[in-house]
């Protein structure tokens, strides 16, 4: 679990929104460069997020978020595996219709690659947009601090 202290900053019917503090407990904060822990508080202090909690808390707690670590791998995966194999995916199937001698050949293999391209953006919108977000990628408070 990757850990980020927080501050409770609004309660809404049972929401509870936090927004990321400044934590230099590290010695390792200067170099930033590989630290999982500061690319959560990166993300926390830009802007308050809904995380899920079942503790009582009242605005100004602070609190002690988490996230899975597997959740940014599969993420990690999604935005970067993805694209490339659809890429290839699409230049093959291209590659497999278009026959050698047809005009502009190469422009269609191409064509095919963006084309697999894209449609490997649009489903990776409707995961990020319906699942990963929504269900598995929700900040959940572990403790008050």
């Amino acid at each position: 679990m990757l850990e980020e202290s927080a501050i409770v900053v609004k309660i809404d019917n049972g929401q509870v929104w936090v927004v990321g503090t400044q934590n230099n407990v590290c010695a390792g904060c200067a170099q930033k460069v590989g630290c999982s822990t500061h690319t959560l508080a990166s993300v926390l202090k830009k802007k308050s997020i809904p995380v899920d909690s079942e503790l009582a808390l009242i605005i100004g707690d602070t609190v002690i978020v988490a996230i899975d670590e597997s959740v940014l791998l599969r993420a990690a995966f999604l935005m970067y595996l993805l694209p490339v194999c659809a890429l290839f995916i699409g230049a093959g199937i291209t590659d497999s219709i278009v026959s050698a001698a047809t005009p502009y050949a190469d422009l269609w293999i191409a064509g095919g690659a963006l084309t697999g391209l894209a449609l490997a953006f649009l489903v990776m919108q409707k995961i990020q947009k319906y699942a990963l977000l929504n269900y598995y990628a929700r900040p959940v408070v572990i403790k008050k601090c």
